[in-house]
């Protein structure tokens, strides 16, 4: 998936996700599988808005998919950061997550990592791509 702005999302997204797979190795399910490749990524992601991007950044800063009640961050300190990078990428950015429902009981997503939980928003604009993944084991 090449943005409008010429910025591809799959690979930093995969990237991220296999040093992610690394440094939380010793945590991962045996025998967990999850996409290889960008074009596996790809069919992860779906596209959404910049609103939803600052919703989705701040929820992955402020909770935790695993244990999603308990609160890791200050959610307004947590929304600001999000709101200033949707502003710094701009507003031509395209954003992209695997979160499909974060809804009050219920949490679904497309899977991006070979843990139990992953969640990420991407976003491309201009010369910049940022990706924030969320991993997690329980």
């Amino acid at each position: 998936m090449v943005d409008e702005a010429g910025g591809s999302v799959p690979e930093p997204v995969r990237q991220v996700a296999a040093e992610a797979e690394e440094a939380w190795k010793q945590y991962a399910v045996e025998g967990g599988v999850g996409p290889d490749t960008p074009v596996e990524i790809n069919n992860a992601l779906l596209q959404i808005d910049a609103e939803r991007a600052a919703e989705l950044l701040t929820y992955l800063a402020t909770y935790a998919l695993v244990f999603p009640g308990s609160g890791r961050r200050d959610r307004a300190h947590a929304r600001r950061a999000a709101e200033r990078v949707v502003r710094l990428l701009g507003y031509e950015a395209a954003w992209y997550t695997n979160i499909t429902d974060l809804s009050p009981g219920a949490r679904a997503w497309n899977p991006v990592t070979r843990h139990t939980f992953d969640g990420v928003v991407a976003g491309t604009g201009g010369a910049f791509t940022v990706v924030v993944l969320q991993v997690g084991e329980d």
